[in-house]
């Protein structure tokens, strides 16, 4: 069913579904496999999509509690939250960086949506969730399995992506570890499942890693991708797509060198000769993905960036059109 189709859906089914979800009797569809290419070559996120129905009763699910759960989240957390962006994540390091918290725990989670332990999950809603046709809905759709190269296979950990309760689920999850940072004093960032924990030295850094390390994988039955899980000077950290540094004592801020690759690649993806689109939609593409981009890093200082990458982007607008 198209989305066009829920509305008649409904006129034929609301009192059976209403029926359903009251007595607790609705089981959820599989959801759908969708893979896209992640940053790193060779990999990709594989999302869940679920059917039009269950993602009305998830958003319906979603908006009841967002309110109840936005008391409860750390002001650290920013990730999935209304009213707060990345860019107040970042915001929030370099206040903490201007405090002299220079060294950074960079936290990798390993596959964190598709590992999340369903029944540690369960009990942290119960807490607050006293309905348990609610938590029922939830573990139904957690267990509903995916549909992928035209089989049904089981799920026993993780949380879909792309239906509307995953990024709820997935800050009452990280909810715990951010209470358990606070709870030891530490300054830290978290959108999402990218977490940063600043501290003033790199000593104070490590032990913290050596002792949070136990908490994330014995409390909350997550998994720690201890190579990819760095201490740094806040100068050599990527976080969120910018880089840090400090001039005249204190901290600004930079398009990291990975970011102006990854935005390089895009551009060439776009003026690339062999493709059939008109220059209206080549300047069309190039315009909308121009203009998310500068909204994104506006807190970067790229005067100098964005005058080299215009005169490169010409040029290669000139190849195209005079091929």
């Amino acid at each position: 069913m198209q989305v066009d189709g829920l509305l008649p859906y409904l006129k034929d089914h609301r009192d059976e579904l209403v029926r359903q979800l009251r007595e607790g009797k609705y089981k959820p569809n599989p959801v759908r496999r969708v893979e896209i290419p992640k940053e790193e070559k060779g990999k990709v996120r594989k999302l869940g999509i679920p059917t039009v129905v269950d993602r009305m009763i998830q958003q319906a699910i979603a908006q009841e509690l967002t309110p109840i759960y936005e008391e409860q989240f750390s002001e650290n957390s920013y990730g999935f939250r209304p009213g707060r962006s990345a860019q107040d994540a970042l915001a929030k390091c370099r206040e903490y960086v201007n405090e002299g918290y220079v060294y950074a725990i960079s936290m990798d989670l390993q596959a964190y949506f598709d590992t999340v332990n369903h029944s540690k999950l369960i009990e942290v809603l119960s807490r607050t969730i006293k309905d348990g046709r609610v938590i029922s809905l939830i573990h139904k759709y957690l267990n509903a399995g995916v549909m992928e190269d035209g089989g049904f296979h089981a799920t026993s950990e993780g949380v879909p992506q792309g239906g509307p309760l995953s990024p709820l689920c997935g800050n009452v999850m990280l909810n715990e570890l951010d209470k358990e940072l606070e709870r030891r004093g530490h300054k830290f960032v978290r959108y999402a499942d990218d977490c940063m924990i600043l501290c003033k030295s790199r000593k104070s850094a490590e032990r913290t890693l050596k002792h949070i390390i136990p908490f994330i994988t014995e409390k909350l039955y997550l998994k720690v991708d201890l190579e990819k899980t760095t201490v740094s000077h806040i100068s050599k950290v990527k976080y969120l797509g910018y880089g840090f540094y400090r001039n005249k004592g204190r901290c600004r801020m930079r398009v990291h060198p990975k970011s102006i690759k990854k935005m390089k690649n895009h551009l060439r993806e776009l003026t690339v000769r062999g493709n059939k689109w008109s220059n209206p939609e080549r300047e069309e593409k190039l315009r909308r993905y121009a203009t998310g981009w500068i909204n994104y890093y506006r807190y970067a200082d790229m005067k100098s960036l964005m005058e080299t990458t215009d005169e490169w982007l010409r040029h290669r607008i000139r190849a195209v059109y005079w091929k």
